[in-house]
């Protein structure tokens, strides 16, 4: 990685990577785009207490968090009972295995299990099912799906988002800072750490910029490199034709991996 500038998108573990980045001999430059995140308060409360009315027949968790969020908050507002009841008359299904730990610490087995974690694995774990005239909600964590709820959708389904969580964009300056410096080849790489991070910098680049030049320089003369398979499914989704990862969802083994592959 010697001589290589790597900007890193995340907002914490930043000295970790940049420690890392610094022994393979490259430069690390800090273009936070993750954004700040709240966890939503009463509006919350109000979502969940019109799922429970609604009775969903399936419930799509996609984080860990996220269930562990709409648990506490349940717990918070005394709606546990409800909640739980909602969530065990539902047929569930998990992506990730953080998600199916938080759902099993609440004693839930889901119903279909992404292998990989990916929404890609999800739809295949959920192409069996019939979901003509269903009732479907998605916990996301802070992003929408437009893929899920297309499939949700062409099945006849009804499709209802839920967001723990409340995301605020990064700052604009950030973004274009990081837009220029792809485009104009001043960096070697851009590390992203979660989905999110992805669809602020490439919305930003929808709506601000032009998202040709930024397409080209990431198939190009720009490496972009994923943490794990969410987010290097996020950035194919947005275009990006070459995306490196670690086996291992792990920000040093992301590090590890960029520099072998800038070895080769």
């Amino acid at each position: 990685m010697r001589g290589k500038r790597v900007a890193l998108c995340a907002s914490r573990k930043l000295d970790e990577m940049t420690t890392l980045i610094e022994k393979q001999g490259g430069t690390a430059v800090i273009r936070p785009a993750q954004g700040t995140v709240f966890l939503k308060g009463s509006e919350l409360s109000e979502e969940m207490r019109a799922i429970i009315m609604m009775r969903p027949d399936w419930i799509v968790f996609t984080t860990g968090i996220g269930v562990e969020a709409l648990w506490k908050t349940a717990e918070r507002e005394g709606i546990a009972v409800e909640w739980k009841r909602v969530i065990e008359n539902a047929d569930i299904a998990a992506r990730g295995y953080k998600t199916v730990a938080a759902l099993k610490n609440i004693g839930v087995i889901p119903t279909a299990v992404s292998e990989d974690g990916t929404t890609k694995g999800l739809i295949s774990a959920l192409n069996a099912h019939d979901f003509a005239g269903k009732s479907v909600v998605a916990q996301l964590y802070g992003d929408t799906a437009p893929v899920l709820k297309q499939f949700f959708l062409t099945r006849g389904a009804s499709y209802t988002e839920l967001f723990p969580y409340r995301h605020v964009a990064p700052d604009h300056e950030m973004l274009e800072t990081l837009y220029n410096e792809v485009v104009g080849r001043k960096i070697d790489a851009v590390c992203f750490t979660s989905a999110i991070q992805v669809r602020f910098f490439f919305s930003f680049a929808r709506e601000k910029q032009d998202i040709t030049p930024l397409l080209e320089a990431f198939c190009t003369d720009v490496v972009a490199c994923a943490v794990g398979k969410v987010t290097k499914e996020a950035l194919e989704e947005e275009g990006v034709s070459r995306v490196i990862a670690p086996e291992h969802e792990r920000m040093g083994a992301m590090i590890v991996t960029l520099a072998r592959y800038f070895q080769q």
